[in-house]
C-alpha cells in the first residue's frame, strides 16, 4: 500500500505541476496532504507534520539562503562580477578567454544564484566574444557549465543547502566536495565537451547584448572583487579542512567551528561586503541596503518551495511511507548513490525544474541516508548530479539559453541540453570515485 501511495502521490505532484501548472509550494502542501489521507493519519496530525517539516527546514536555510542573496546582489550590483571578468581575462590572456570567463562562471556562481548570474555575465560574454573573435558557444558554454555546477552541487545555492539540512550533512564537507566533483565536471562540460559538439552559431538579439556597464573608475579593485566573492568559501572550508586534520580543543576549536558555521560565514562576509563594495565604493548604508532589501525579495519563492518540500518530506517520516520504502530500497544491490542520481534524473526530466527534482527526490531517498551508511554529502551531490540531467523544454532554463542566443530548438538540445547531461553523468562518475576513495 506504502508504495502505491508514493507512485501516485509523484504522479500527483507531476499532475499539477505539468498540467494544471500549479505554483510547486502549492502543489508539494497538497501532495503532502493527499499522501497523509491515503496512509490513513489524522487529520490534525497532518497539519502538524507540514508545520513541522516546513520549521524544520527553514530555520536554518532561511539565514543561509537570505544572506547568500544579499552577498550575491552585491556583487552584481557592485560590479565586482564584472570586474572579476576583466580582470582574469587580462591574467590569462585573451588566448585563453575560455579558460577566464569559465573561472568566473565559478567564482561569481558560488554566491550568486543561477538566473542572476545569468542576466549578468552572458551579455558580458557577449561583449568579450565581439572583441576577441571567438565564436560566441564557445565562450559561453563553459561559463555556462561552471554556474550549472555551483547551482546544483554547492552550498550556499537552495537545492544543495536544503539537501544538507534534510540529509543532515556536514555543509562544510559538502561544499569541499562538491568542488572536487565540480572542477572536473566542468572541464568536461565546458571547455572538452565544446570542441565535441557541432558548430552552432549564435545571433544574439540586440536587447539581450546590453546589460550595466561599468567604467573602470567605477570598478571595485580585482583581488577586492575575488575576496569578497569567495570569503564565505575560504572560511567554512578553513575551518573544515583544520578540523578534520588537526588536533585542536577548547577556545580554538569552539572559535573555528563558530566562523566555520554556514551562517556566521556569511553574514562575516556580507558585513565585510558591505564595506569592501559598498561603503568604500561611494555607496551610502540606504544604498546598500536597498540592494540587500530588492535581494531578499528576489527569494521569497524559493523559500516558499523549499518549504512545500520539507512539508512533503516529514509527511513521508510521520505516515511510514519512508521506512517502508527504506526497507524497499535495502533489498536493492544497487548503489544507494546511483539510485538517488536515477529518481532526480527522472523528476528532473518529468518536471523540468532542478530544485522541485532534487528537493522531491530528498523525501523519497531519505531511508537510505538513515539505514544504509552512505555518506550524507555525497547523497546531495549524487541527487544534484541527477537534477541537472536532460534539461529540455520542460526547463525554464532552457529557454533562458535559446531566447538570449537566438537558437532554434533543435541547436538549443544539441548545446545546452547536452551540456546539462554531460554535467550530471559527469558529476554522478566523480561522486561514485569519491564515494571509494573515502
Amino acid at each position: 500500500m506504502p508504495l502505491a501511495v508514493i507512485t501516485l502521490g509523484i504522479l500527483f505532484l507531476f499532475f499539477l505541476i505539468l498540467v494544471v501548472r500549479l505554483n510547486a509550494f502549492i502543489a508539494f502542501i497538497l501532495v503532502g496532504l493527499a499522501i497523509g489521507v491515503g496512509q490513513g493519519m489524522e487529520l490534525n496530525m497532518i497539519v502538524q507534520s507540514i508545520e513541522k517539516g516546513i520549521g524544520n527546514t527553514l530555520g536554518f536555510l532561511v539565514m543561509i539562503l537570505g544572506l547568500g542573496a544579499m552577498l550575491g546582489k552585491l556583487v552584481a550590483e557592485s560590479g565586482a562580477a564584472q570586474k572579476i571578468t576583466n580582470g582574469l581575462i587580462q591574467l590569462f590572456g585573451v588566448q585563453n578567454t575560455r579558460s577566464a570567463v569559465m573561472l568566473t562562471g565559478f567564482i561569481v556562481g558560488v554566491t550568486m544564484f543561477y538566473s542572476v548570474g545569468f542576466v549578468i555575465l552572458v551579455p558580458l560574454v557577449f561583449t568579450v566574444a565581439a572583441a576577441t573573435g571567438i565564436p560566441l558557444i564557445s565562450i559561453a558554454l563553459p561559463m555556462l557549465a561552471a554556474l550549472s555546477v555551483t547551482h546544483g552541487f554547492l552550498p550556499p545555492h537552495p537545492a544543495p543547502s536544503a539537501l544538507a539540512v534534510m540529509f543532515k550533512a556536514d555543509i562544510g564537507k559538502t561544499l569541499i566536495y562538491g568542488v572536487i566533483v565540480a572542477i572536473p565536471a566542468i572541464l568536461i562540460s565546458g571547455p572538452v565537451l565544446t570542441r565535441l559538439i557541432p558548430k552552432v552559431k549564435a545571433q544574439p538579439l540586440k536587447e539581450f547584448m546590453t546589460t550595466k556597464v561599468f567604467t573602470e573608475e567605477e570598478l571595485p579593485g580585482f583581488s577586492t572583487s575575488i575576496f569578497t566573492a569567495l570569503l564565505p568559501v575560504i572560511l567554512i572550508a578553513f575551518s573544515t579542512l583544520v578540523l578534520s586534520f588537526i588536533t585542536i580543543a577548547g577556545f580554538w576549536r569552539t572559535l573555528l567551528e563558530f566562523i566555520g558555521n554556514p551562517v556566521i560565514a556569511l553574514l562575516i562576509t556580507v558585513l565585510v561586503g558591505t564595506y569592501t563594495l559598498g561603503i568604500a565604493r561611494g555607496m551610502n548604508m540606504e544604498e546598500v541596503m536597498k540592494i540587500y532589501g530588492q535581494a531578499v525579495s528576489g527569494i521569497t519563492m524559493v523559500l516558499l518551495i523549499i518549504a512545500g518540500a520539507g512539508a512533503l518530506k516529514q509527511i513521508l517520516i510521520d505516515s511510514g511511507v519512508s521506512e517502508y520504502l527504506g526497507n524497499l530500497f535495502q533489498i536493492s544491490s544497487i548503489s544507494p548513490l546511483l539510485i538517488g542520481w536515477l529518481i532526480a534524473t527522472l523528476i528532473r526530466f518529468s518536471v523540468g525544474s532542478a530544485t522541485v527534482a532534487g528537493l522531491t527526490t530528498a523525501g523519497i531517498v531519505l531511508p537510505l541516508v538513515q539505514t544504509t551508511g552512505v555518506s550524507p554529502e555525497l547523497m546531495v551531490l549524487a541527487i544534484g548530479s541527477g537534477s541537472l540531467m536532460l534539461s529540455h523544454v520542460n526547463d525554464s532554463g532552457f529557454w533562458l539559453f535559446k531566447e538570449y542566443f537566438n537558437l532554434n530548438i533543435k541547436d538549443t538540445l544539441s548545446t545546452w541540453t547536452l551540456m546539462e547531461t554531460s554535467i550530471g553523468i559527469s558529476g554522478l562518475i566523480g561522486v561514485l570515485v569519491l564515494d571509494q576513495l573515502l
